[in-house]
């Protein structure tokens, strides 16, 4: 046989053999699912639906597996898993999952306290007011009527009524942000300053004026680690998890090179 032909024959065949190993995988029409795959599937489906699933429900996660793989396989094949942001996303969302998954669930007591303390502020539980008002809407001469009311009140002792207010009469433990976001700026001022069980005003708010009785304070405090214990552990692993991901992109990223048009006008 020709020399020649003979090395023809050869890089042939190496072509295809090299052909078939790199791409049996995707054009095999073989669909295999492993036990601990099926047993994934079946363990989801009785998480959902609080009960294992009866036979005819088995054969119908194995379908719908099956037809999902059947569909997967031909869109790569048609090439639709390129350019597409929504595959790109669920697929960095996949890795970052991976990735936090590598952080233990169970971090030391040591490890707790030591977060604890460098995070305490996070933990701070702020002041509560607990307070009745009278309300007087500015769109008919607040002040002068509650004025008179409270005037009224003093003198007389009459019973001191004013408008309706949308979120009620009575407040209990509310925080300086509730009351500033429910009240405005100047009403907590007014109130954080107030003498207990006694009725004071008028006092001013973003809708109008208002005669309050503050009836409790209690002053903020840092809670104790036993406290807030299971935030803690909650805080820590969500840190944890977000610095694994981080260091990881930190890792690779020096292997990435981007390209930006430099005739690009960013608006």
């Amino acid at each position: 046989m020709n020399l020649r032909i003979v090395v023809f024959f050869a890089i042939g065949l190496l072509i295809f053999f090299l052909d078939i190993a790199f791409n049996s995988e995707q054009n095999s029409k073989d669909i295999y699912l492993s036990d601990q795959e099926l047993s994934s599937l079946l363990t989801a489906w009785q998480s959902q639906v609080g009960r294992p699933p009866s036979d005819e429900e088995i054969a119908n996660i194995i379908n719908n597996f099956v037809q999902e793989e059947i569909l997967y396989r031909e869109a790569l094949l048609l090439d639709l898993d390129q350019e597409d942001r929504i595959i790109k996303r669920r697929l960095a969302q996949k890795i970052t999952f991976l990735k936090q998954e590598t952080i233990p669930d169970d971090p030391s007591q040591e490890e707790l306290e030591k977060f604890f303390e460098q995070n305490k502020k996070n933990y701070y539980v702020p002041a509560t007011y607990s307070f009745s008002h009278h309300y007087f809407s500015k769109e008919s001469n607040a002040k002068e009527r509650a004025v008179k009311a409270f005037n009224d009140y003093q003198a007389n002792q009459a019973e001191l009524t004013g408008d309706p207010f949308f979120l009620g009469k009575n407040f209990y433990q509310s925080s300086s942000n509730d009351i500033k976001k429910n009240f405005g700026e100047l009403f907590f001022v007014a109130i954080k300053n107030l003498t207990l069980n006694e009725w004071s005003g008028p006092h001013e708010s973003a809708f109008g004026q208002h005669i309050i009785k503050l009836k409790e304070v209690k002053t903020g405090f840092y809670p104790s680690l036993e406290q807030v214990l299971l935030k803690v552990q909650q805080d820590y692993l969500s840190q944890s998890q977000d610095k694994a991901v981080a260091e990881y992109i930190n890792e690779i990223r020096s292997q990435y090179r981007v390209i930006i048009n430099p005739n690009y006008k960013f608006k």
